[in-house]
């Protein structure tokens, strides 16, 4: 034993100053991750820095999101995103895919709040074949719009309250998230990926108990709101974990394409309800919220007021549903009723038209874009008069923000780089499209 320790006691002395020499069990470990990793440098600092990986499989995460670090004890000097991990090839899918097929698409972007990719491509179709959908299908759609932005709000504000020890905020806000599912599950018959809408109109007519559903959360959600305002808008711990943390300036926010609430957080009041309106929303009083520095307690202080405008929105909306069909009358674009394909020769050959030559959408080229919960959503759409789209491109709020996510964490401590991930709220399945 003595002999071993003086054996390595002499393998230390033996080394130059400046100079490291691996283990055998690192030299292994090194060897082990270059397999796993192609093309990626596990090379041991000099300097006693270390090169770490965020991801992909960290649970802070949330999603599949790999960030290699250069740390400085806990501080992080040198930050490089990878992205690719999920992508899923939607935009190809949508040149052999059918203008109703995409939404099964749309509905696995952000999975958050499915329903307003949906809303999103079947107004950028509608806009393209010129249809005008009754007022009833408008309202509808702005209410399960705004309802989804709450929806999605709820887990960006509860998760970065789970990710520094506030697990409690979570727990009060996500059973009223569930209220929204249940109404989204009796709306569609589907919770998370629901296939809103169609080309035209809405899938269904709203059940009976919509409005009365609607109404009740309205009414109750403000409570739970108002209790995670002091839970962690008025923490202590909090406020220090996330007030000036990952700020970006109004210029550079712009400068990469920042939209949604985390352009807002930085001073920027841009939002595309505004600015370039859509279905109802000029008829409607609601705020945008703005923030000072884009801080990861600015970004939040901006989505839990977005949460309370979303009600305003809704109080304005759900007992003003006007009468009428849940569809525009275009046969030869939205299904007829199986019943009636039964009994009618003409609803017959319409639903056979549809079924097996699609919805036939004139040539051109076309952008149309919503406020969605994580900013400006836009589908661009070039049609040469088939069933299916020559080409489709998204513009993914998320893959704005994700660039700039080095800039904000780098001479910041690691335990920051998880809050401001956090506060962004990256989804993965909206990041790689």
């Amino acid at each position: 034993m003595k002999d071993s320790i003086a054996a390595h006691n002499r393998n230390l002395i033996d080394v130059p100053t400046g100079e490291y020499r691996p283990t055998r069990a690192e030299e292994k470990q090194r060897e082990y991750l270059k397999s796993r990793h192609p093309g990626v440098s596990f090379e041991n600092l000099p300097d006693g820095r270390m090169k770490i990986n965020l991801g992909p499989s960290h649970p802070a995460t949330h999603g599949i999101l790999e960030n290699h670090l250069i740390i400085n004890g806990e501080t992080i000097e040198e930050c490089e995103t990878v992205i690719g991990y999920v992508h899923r090839c939607f935009e190809k899918l949508g040149e052999h895919y059918g203008y109703n097929q995409f939404l099964v698409c749309t509905d696995r972007m952000n999975y958050i709040s499915t329903p307003m990719n949906n809303i999103g491509w079947i107004l950028a179709v509608e806009g393209m074949l010129g249809i005008e959908v009754p007022a009833k299908v408008t309202v509808v759609r702005m209410i399960i719009s705004e309802l989804s932005r709450i929806m999605d709000h709820i887990i960006s504000m509860g998760i970065l309250g789970v990710d520094l020890g506030a697990f409690a905020s979570f727990l009060y806000m996500f059973h009223k998230r569930e209220e929204i599912y249940q109404i989204l599950e009796k709306m569609t018959g589907a919770r998370l990926t629901n296939t809103f809408c169609r080309v035209g109109g809405l899938e269904h007519d709203i059940y009976p108990d919509f409005v009365k559903d609607v109404k009740h959360f309205v009414k109750t959600f403000p409570k739970v709101l108002k209790e995670t305002d002091k839970l962690l808008t008025k923490s202590r711990i909090f406020y220090d974990r996330t007030k000036g943390v990952g700020k970006i300036t109004a210029e550079r926010a712009l400068e990469y394409g920042y939209t949604g609430p985390n352009l807002r957080a930085a001073g920027v009041p841009f939002d595309v309800r505004v600015d370039n309106p859509y279905m109802f929303y000029d008829q409607v009083d609601f705020d945008i919220p703005v923030g000072e520095d884009g801080s990861v307690y600015d970004r939040y202080l901006v989505r839990i007021e977005e949460m309370w405008q979303s009600l305003r929105i809704i109080e304005q909306l759900v007992d003003n549903i006007p009468e009428g069909p849940h569809h525009a009358d275009v046969p030869h674009i939205y299904l007829p009723p199986k019943e009636k394909v039964y009994s009618s020769m003409e609803d017959l050959i319409y639903h056979f038209k549809i079924i097996m030559h699609g919805i036939e959408v004139p040539p051109g080229e076309f952008y149309y874009s919503t406020e969605a919960a994580n900013g400006e959503l836009g589908f661009t759409i070039v049609s040469r008069g088939k069933k299916s789209p020559w080409r489709v491109h998204v513009r993914r709020p998320c893959f704005w923000y994700y660039q700039s996510y080095p800039e904000l964490v780098k001479g910041g401590l690691l335990a920051d780089a998880i809050a401001i991930m956090s506060s962004l709220n990256i989804i993965a399945g909206e990041l790689d499209g």
